[in-house]
């Protein structure tokens, strides 16, 4: 997947967009009535996906991790269930953290299964079936809001406060996977992630639903490695001056940056260049954990020196509406149960 393009993000006139408005039509027309499709297939166990209106990161790994802690809390035993992008296997799969690597299921399974366990799978309804045989009684979605294929018993719809729908345009013009007023048609709650007001257009249609509206932040980690160091900071997710702008404002010294595409694969090339850019400036690198577990499991002793001497700038999912949230999910699980 190559870099989204700036003009996704911003609203108004774009001759880019405007010029991809017909394709854009086509895609959002076909997309919108693939989601509105009766699901194919229910699972035996609940199933509470986490997804957005838009590529790029939102924060929904953050968020299941952050939501399956509380389920265990709860005395829940929660599992994860996602494609796996990324990877090369298309499942389904159950992730083995001793043997996989992001080239196997891709770098969010990797840090899903650190948490519990995680099953890969291109078609959900074939990976639902494998999680059934696992010691979980809840299932955790990442992503697949808009595949209609597995019954969901509750959706939470992601928005990010700082871009909303960004340019409002369905793919390829704009960041949306389908258009809004039929995505919303799925979602039983909205989660606004961080503060700004480019989520009201998303909050509007969610009040002509009554859909409950929940808050949470995404908060990096101090770490008192990184202080001191003028910093490298690399990535390859889905809005990298996210990241970027986190470090700044955290008050790190950020003398470089460099981004790559989403889920980008690391080449000996890419790592290579990063050390000896970083050695020549006396720069310290640092990278997310997604791009870590990327990282990491990369066969080369190039991946196993940048690996063992880059920071992790980690990030937590601060759920403030954390109580409702779990009583949401109460409701729809009782709700379930009635149903038989």
């Amino acid at each position: 997947m190559s870099t989204a393009p700036d003009y996704w993000w911003k609203p108004g006139f774009s001759l880019p967009a405007l010029l991809l408005a017909p394709a854009a039509w086509i895609y959002g027309l076909v997309s919108g009535r693939r989601m509105l499709a009766r699901p194919k297939a229910k699972c035996r166990l609940p199933v509470i996906c986490i997804g957005n209106f838009v590529v790029g990161g939102t924060g929904k790994t953050p968020f299941a991790i952050e939501l399956a802690c509380r389920l265990q809390e709860e005395g829940y035993k929660p599992g994860f269930l996602l494609r796996g992008y990324g990877g090369r296997q298309k499942g389904p799969l159950l992730v083995d953290l001793a043997i996989h690597g992001a080239g196997d299921v891709g770098d969010e399974a990797l840090l899903l299964a650190r948490f519990g366990p995680t099953v890969v799978a291109a078609n959900r309804p074939a990976g639902a079936a494998l999680a059934e045989t696992q010691p979980i009684d809840l299932l955790l979605m990442d992503d697949g809001f808009q595949n209609p294929s597995l019954a969901k018993d509750l959706s939470l719809a992601l928005v990010d406060c700082t871009v909303g729908f960004g340019n409002g345009r369905c793919l390829p013009a704009g960041p949306l996977r389908a258009p809004p007023q039929k995505q919303i048609l799925k979602a039983d709650c909205l989660v606004l992630i961080g503060d700004g007001d480019a989520a009201e257009p998303a909050v509007h249609l969610a009040g002509r639903r009554a859909l409950p509206i929940l808050h949470a932040h995404l908060r990096p980690q101090p770490d008192e490695d990184l202080a001191g160091h003028r910093l490298y900071a690399f990535a390859g997710i889905g809005r990298p001056q996210k990241f970027f702008a986190a470090l700044k404002d955290m008050g790190y010294d950020v003398k470089r940056t460099r981004a790559f595409a989403d889920h980008h694969i690391y080449t000996e090339s890419d790592v290579r260049d990063l050390l000896t850019e970083a050695e020549e400036a006396s720069l310290q690198l640092v990278t997310t954990a997604k791009d870590m577990a990327r990282l990491e499991t990369a066969d080369g002793e190039l991946f196993h020196w940048i690996s063992s001497t880059t920071h992790v700038l980690d990030v937590r999912m601060e759920i403030d509406d954390e109580d409702r949230l779990m009583s949401l999910i109460r409701e729809r699980l009782k709700r379930r149960k009635l149903a038989g």
